[in-house]
């Protein structure tokens, strides 16, 4: 595969990434087939993400590690790290495509599961974040924005950011990541459109803070060196 049909590729896998993990964490709207079904998907994605840039992972340890960098390398090693943890726990937890295999499911493979998954949201919305720039970069190459579409964006951005801040306690986002709360709780008038809206405002404010932490390294490299 060219360098230029992986350069159209990236950008499409890692927006199916995007929603495909969106959909995961809305598991009781979609069912347990769905979800399994999405979780799959979410782990080919997976690959084929690491695939197109298998050549980012074999210069991960070579060269001088700026704390950028190693910012970059434990973001991406928490992410593979619960990625594995739910795939390894969702195959055993499985009631539908894995259930030919005839693992018993457990207590703790259950909470390992909610663990990761968790977690996992956290930890990619933050990998998410280091490429805001390049987002970025893309919008203002396909058009030179207006100053004021440019403050109605700013203003756009503020607001989901905020409302990701109010998700995020809505949600009880916490009491999952600390399994103080190991049930998936919902009201009784839930919409799918409005519980993936709040999950990606979350995942924006998470995202939001991830960039603004990875341009203080990068301006503090700078004045470093």
């Amino acid at each position: 595969m060219n360098s230029k049909t992986k350069l159209k590729l990236k950008p499409i896998i890692d927006i199916l990434m995007t929603f495909a993990l969106l959909l995961l964490m809305s598991y009781e709207l979609l069912g347990s087939t769905a979800h399994e079904v999405v979780g799959v998907a979410m782990f080919v994605l997976f690959v084929v993400h690491h695939a197109l840039n298998i050549n980012w992972a074999k210069h991960l340890a070579k060269g001088r590690q700026t704390p950028i960098r190693i910012f970059q390398n434990i973001l991406v090693l928490l992410v593979l790290i619960s990625f594995v943890g739910s795939v390894v726990s969702g195959v055993i937890v499985s009631r539908h495509l894995f259930a030919f295999l005839n693992i018993k499911s457990t207590y703790a493979a259950n909470r390992i599961h909610m663990l990761s998954a968790y977690w996992g949201f956290i930890f990619m919305s933050l990998h998410l974040g280091l490429h805001f720039n390049m987002i970025l970069l893309m919008i203002k190459k396909k058009k030179q924005l207006s100053p004021k579409v440019k403050t109605a964006f700013k203003i756009i951005f503020i607001l989901i950011f905020v409302y990701g801040i109010y998700a995020f306690f809505k949600r009880n986002i916490a009491s999952y990541l600390f399994l103080k709360n190991q049930f998936f709780l919902l009201g009784d008038n839930e919409h799918l459109l409005l519980y993936l809206f709040d999950y990606m405002s979350i995942m924006f404010f998470f995202a939001t803070l991830s960039h603004f932490a990875f341009s203080i390294l990068k301006s503090n490299t700078k004045s470093g060196s």
